[in-house]
């Protein structure tokens, strides 16, 4: 069983900054995919960014240009750097990873940070 923990939300003003970790309970070696989602009230969650094992990394176009996700593997963590804030950011974060294990894949998910942006 894998735990996922966030942290680093908060409340920012327009055009600040916020860094997310999750800290994951594993060694990051056997996780294939970690990204984070976000979830608005009244919507869906949405994909904001992706990080594989090789490291790509992928983007909502959203976010590209002021979000920056990143994986420590001797910490065992995965960051999101959100810059220039915008009032829509405002969200639950949530931290997301899949493992493959023994030929079939797992997924787990964090229980979510809040990220208000608000003057």
């Amino acid at each position: 069983q894998v735990q996922l923990v966030e942290s680093g939300g908060g409340l920012v003003q327009p055009g600040g900054s916020l860094r997310l970790s999750c800290a994951v309970s594993i060694s990051m070696f056997s996780l294939n995919r970690m990204e984070w989602y976000r979830q608005a009230p009244g919507k869906e969650r949405e994909l904001v960014a992706t990080i594989t094992s090789g490291r790509s990394t992928n983007y909502a176009d959203s976010v590209k240009g002021r979000f920056t996700i990143s994986r420590d593997n001797a910490k065992n963590t995965v960051d999101l750097q959100m810059n220039s804030l915008k009032p829509e950011d405002t969200a639950v974060y949530y931290c997301y990873v899949d493992q493959l294990f023994e030929g079939a894949l797992y997924d787990y998910w964090g229980q979510g940070t809040q990220v208000t942006v608000s003057s």
